[in-house]
């Protein structure tokens, strides 16, 4: 059995790993980087060891600085949680080297999924339904823009390294198809610093689905069910549900299967997550998650099982704790700054996973999610009124967050009818967002109540009632550049970013609405656009300069 855990990784997940490890009489050692030296996970952990200043390049995603941490520390494994390395099969490796168990799948697996064009021959050759779709040799625009026509209109241009909807770009006009091109290969570039693209049919009005997988090295492969998360935005993930309001049983048993083929089909071991586009009583394989997601205590809580305790009696060499028949699913279900007030819903049937206290400083260096909130109840319009009830009484300021555009998604008709599809939120969104600003009194602002107190899994209702739950990803909220980023003649900063790209030169023309700068900033490209038509007067800054928020870019005449 594992004795002593390095947690690579920081905020809310580090803490429920540190809380799985006391409940298996594990030893846990935390990292942190210098702008997290303070921060609950450090805290909350038996010893924890500094690896770097606080760009994650310089810390998190440090190979080496991590590798030194755990053997220095005397760690005899290694659990990534998720982002940061946990789907890096080099880290993997470079564990093993080191005589760490890695609390994740095989380094040969990582390096199989971790390629969308690799995995999508694997679970073909295994039966598993892919999106039609095409990886031409030639990656030139040309060589791309020739397998657009031949999958069709309208298609979408995806990177083969790709995670969390960077470099993917829809294309439903011709037109659109180069700039499409250069888009998500700058984007996948940046992220991954893979630029090869694939490109596959558009499927429109999907439901998005993804099933969790377990699998040990003793042979046994599990499902835990599925979980709805059709509710996104830009490719984010904003409200996960289980079950599924679209899949019908001889659906569910489908998809289920699929998901176990493919794992299977990799020789797969760990926690992982089998992504799928459901179109009607058709669905297709999208993706493999390789590790622990963020969304797995909605799966905990349908289920009733400890994913993480999961994962390290497998790491440990032990076999899965349930067998297939054992698992029922029991029912329904970004700002920088410091948080000057944080004090979280205790209503029974809410649980609140949190990395932050009040004090915690958010960075524009992380991650903008502050909190996940799990509603579980009897019934899923009940499970909806406690998540939205448990939202209400947040009470967090210091930063803006996500939170009146949550509950508004969980007021809407068509979210509590079930009807909702991946584009909802990119047609709908804007709407949202503006009303959730202007209504009249936000509970982020408002919010009253005072514990602090922190559930843990819900006791209160017994093991075999069919309960519903619904989890909502708190995060800080940033102001949309193109209404919010300008001051006179000065085109601003809408956050702290670093540039990107710069569109223009001196002297240039714009007209009103032209992208002038790209910034990038957790995780996310941010288009700056021009206030009005005029000429550029003055450049204020350089691609590759982290600026603060409302520092001036660049002058118009």
């Amino acid at each position: 059995m594992i004795k002593r855990l390095l947690i690579a990784n920081r905020g809310e997940i580090a803490v429920r790993i540190i809380r799985a490890c006391r409940e298996l009489g594990i030893e846990s050692i935390a990292v942190y980087s210098a702008a997290d030296a303070a921060a609950p996970h450090v805290l909350a952990a038996d010893r924890a060891v500094a690896i770097g200043a606080a760009p994650a390049s310089e810390s998190y995603l440090s190979i080496p600085r991590v590798i030194e941490a755990a053997v220095s520390a005397a760690a005899d494994a290694v659990h990534p949680g998720y982002g940061f390395l946990s789907e890096n099969a080099r880290f993997a490796e470079a564990c093993a080297g080191a005589g760490l168990i890695f609390v994740g799948p095989p380094a040969e697996a990582l390096a199989r999924m971790g390629s969308k064009i690799e995995a999508r021959r694997l679970v073909a050759a295994a039966g598993v339904p892919v999106v039609p779709g095409e990886t031409p040799a030639d990656q030139s625009d040309q060589g791309l823009e020739a397998a657009v026509t031949r999958v069709g209109l309208p298609a979408l241009i995806k990177a083969a390294a790709g995670g969390g909807g960077k470099g993917m770009r829809r294309v439903r006009a011709a037109g659109e198809t180069t700039e499409a091109i250069q888009a998500a290969r700058r984007e996948a570039d940046a992220a991954f610093g893979d630029g090869t693209l694939y490109v596959e049919k558009l499927i429109d009005e999907p439901r998005h689905v993804e099933v969790q997988v377990f699998a040990d090295s003793h042979g046994q492969v599990v499902h835990l069910f599925e979980r709805e998360c059709s509710v996104q935005r830009r490719h984010q993930k904003v409200i996960e549900e289980s079950p599924s309001p679209g899949l019908t049983p001889e659906l569910r048993a489908r998809i289920t299967a699929a998901a176990i083929a493919a794992t299977r089909a990799v020789e797969y071991r760990n926690a992982g997550t089998i992504e799928f586009l459901v179109d009607g009583a058709s669905f297709y394989f999208l993706e493999m998650n390789t590790r622990l997601q963020v969304e797995h205590p909605v799966t905990e809580q349908v289920t009733g099982l400890d994913l993480v305790r999961g994962q390290l009696l497998v790491a440990s060499g032990e076999p899965l704790p349930w067998t297939q028949a054992q698992i029922a699913q029991r029912g329904f279900l970004p700002q920088a700054g410091r948080l000057s007030v944080y004090r979280a819903p205790h209503l029974p049937g809410v649980r609140v996973d949190s990395g932050v206290a009040e004090g915690s400083e958010i960075s524009v260096y992380y991650d903008p999610m502050m909190a996940k909130v799990i509603a579980t109840a009897e019934s899923r319009p009940l499970a909806i009124n406690r998540l939205a009830t448990a939202l209400r009484e947040f009470h967090i300021e210091g930063v803006r967050t996500n939170v009146p555009f949550l509950i508004r998604i969980l007021e809407l008709p068509a979210f509590r009818d079930g009807k909702i599809d991946t584009g909802f939120l990119d047609r709908e969104g804007g709407a949202l967002a503006q009303s959730s600003v202007s209504s009249s009194q936000s509970p982020v602002e408002s919010g009253t109540r005072d514990s602090a107190c922190l559930p843990d899994y819900d006791p209160w209702s017994p093991a075999t009632r069919p309960r519903a739950q619904r989890p909502a990803t708190v995060m800080r909220e940033s102001r949309r550049p193109a209404s919010r980023g300008f001051a006179g003649e000065a085109v601003t900063a809408p956050m702290p970013a670093t540039v990107i790209k710069i569109n223009v030169k001196t002297g240039d023309a714009v007209k009103k609405g032209d992208i002038v700068i790209l910034l990038e900033a957790m995780k996310m490209e941010l288009p700056v656009r021009a206030p009005d038509s005029g000429t550029v007067r003055a450049i204020r800054c350089r691609e590759g300069e982290l600026v603060d928020a409302d520092a001036v870019l660049l002058e118009l005449q």
